[in-house]
């Protein structure tokens, strides 16, 4: 959840997007024609899956990658000389850790799709908050102590940006992040509205397919066309990232299809011209190595590798017992690891040798993200219960609302436009003159008919009539 953009003391919090240019997403692929399917079902008849354990150890190793970046190649002045001078193989290898977020991004799309679907709007709000701001509060909280107080030459901040930042909301405010890796927040919570957009509409194995073949060209051209607001809320070049996962839930759930293959192979193709031309600036700027943009192509390819084959391979059934703690670590180590693990390395490295301050900033960020993760687990399960029982009292009344107003807009049409009547009427009222006019053609077909008995009548009179 973070990148090679994530802040330094001395750096920007973060670099650009990836680089504008030509657009080169593949056309959507149209989806399998299919009997149209109806909603998802509520949540007490969703069908149950086993937990796949080998994505907590998945997500552990890439949190364990972006710390491994930052403290070895990643520019900072801690170690009192370039990272990638005091670690010149290591951190040449470590670099390529700057695409954890990616690796991340590709994960939530499959989990939030496999915990949303078959959920409503109110189970998803509340899972999703409780499970994303607790550790985050909590992360924020103990980073601007430690910038404020403890390490102010860290990075320079002030207690109106460290508020601000506990919105999660800064990006959008224009605020510098308290720490840098808190702009994966931002780009997962856009995620997320799109998510909680789509269970309210309905998700279905349709309209997953047209989702995940629409939403990233749409935020590619949004993205190559300057169209600020348009790419910020199609989550910009991360989309296919996050489209690519949710169609290898499709997979998971449904079993093979040419279209969800298609659909994938086009957002790992979007992904990797996004990602790509990104990383090779970011790492050049903000490391001493020159990145390969092959060997970049190939990691980003081996995100979404690295999922399917957890997903759709025998290996889904691992269940070592070290990968449920490692996967509840990874959200509090990523959120708290660079600065904490900086000021630890600018405590030691003076004075001891390079790699037992590597080995032991790395424990020390493993024993804060685990004391994190103790606090916060406390506060999460309350507040989703909390979240979820509101939400569901203020939904009824939010729906009559809406539906009470919407009646009213049509009684005002009505008035307004008395000759312009709502479908339903007009409906009806070509029923009626339908009716009256079959009922007109009945009544002439019945008087001629009447004035024909009448002439053959009178013909049969004159004929009997003697000296006619």
């Amino acid at each position: 959840m973070t990148s090679s953009a994530s802040s330094t003391p001395q750096a920007a919090d973060r670099a650009g997007a990836a680089t504008p240019g030509r657009s080169t997403a593949t056309v959507p692929v149209a989806a399998q024609a299919e009997t149209p399917t109806t909603p998802a079902p509520p949540p007490s008849s969703t069908r149950s899956r086993p937990r796949l354990y080998a994505l907590d150890g998945l997500r552990f190793l890439a949190a364990a990658a972006v710390v491994l970046y930052h403290f070895t190649a990643r520019w900072s002045t801690v170690w009192g000389a370039e990272p990638g001078h005091v670690f010149p193989v290591l951190g040449h290898a470590a670099m390529y850790g700057a695409l954890g977020p990616e690796l991340f991004f590709v994960i939530s799309g499959f989990v939030i799709l496999m915990t949303a679907w078959g959920k409503d709007v109110p189970h998803v709000v509340a899972s999703r908050v409780a499970r994303l701001f607790p550790a985050y509060w909590l992360a924020v909280l103990a980073t601007s102590v430690l910038l404020l107080w403890l390490w102010p030459g860290g990075k320079d901040i002030t207690v109106g940006e460290s508020l601000v930042n506990l919105t999660m909301l800064q990006e959008l405010f224009g605020v510098r992040h308290v720490d840098g890796v808190y702009w994966t927040l931002w780009t997962e919570l856009r995620f997320y509205v799109l998510i909680v957009a789509f269970v309210a509409w309905g998700i279905t194995r349709r309209r997953l397919l047209w989702f995940c073949a629409l939403w990233p060209l749409a935020a590619q051209v949004a993205l190559q066309q300057g169209w600020v607001n348009a790419s910020m809320a199609l989550v910009d070049g991360y989309a296919p990232f996050f489209a690519g996962g949710m169609l290898l839930y499709l997979l998971h759930r449904e079993g093979h299809a040419p279209a969800a293959w298609l659909l994938l192979l086009a957002n790992v193709a979007l992904a990797v011209r996004n990602a790509v031309p990104h990383h090779m600036h970011a790492l050049t700027e903000n490391t001493v190595f020159a990145p390969d943009p092959w060997l970049l192509a190939a990691v980003v390819m081996a995100c979404f590798a690295a999922v399917g084959a957890l997903a759709l391979t025998p290996l889904r059934g691992l269940s070592w017992s070290w990968l449920l703690p490692a996967g509840a670590l990874t959200y509090p180590l990523y959120l708290t690891h660079e600065f904490w693990g900086w000021w630890f390395i600018h405590l030691f490295a003076p004075a001891v040798n390079k790699w037992v301050v590597l080995g032991a900033a790395f424990a020390f960020a493993l024993t804060l993200a685990w004391l994190l993760h103790r606090v916060e687990k406390r506060m999460g399960p309350p507040m989703r219960r909390i979240i979820e029982r509101q939400l569901r009292k203020v939904g009824p009344a939010v729906r009559q609302a809406v539906s009470g107003r919407t009646a009213a807009h049509r009684l005002a049409a009505r008035r307004a436009f008395p000759e312009a009547p709502a479908s339903g009427e007009a409906s009806s009222r070509s029923a009626a003159l339908r009716q009256a006019g079959a009922r007109q053609a009945a009544a002439r077909q019945a008087a001629l008919g009447q004035a024909a008995a009448r002439q053959a009548a009178a013909r049969r009179v004159t004929r009997a009539t003697p000296g006619s």
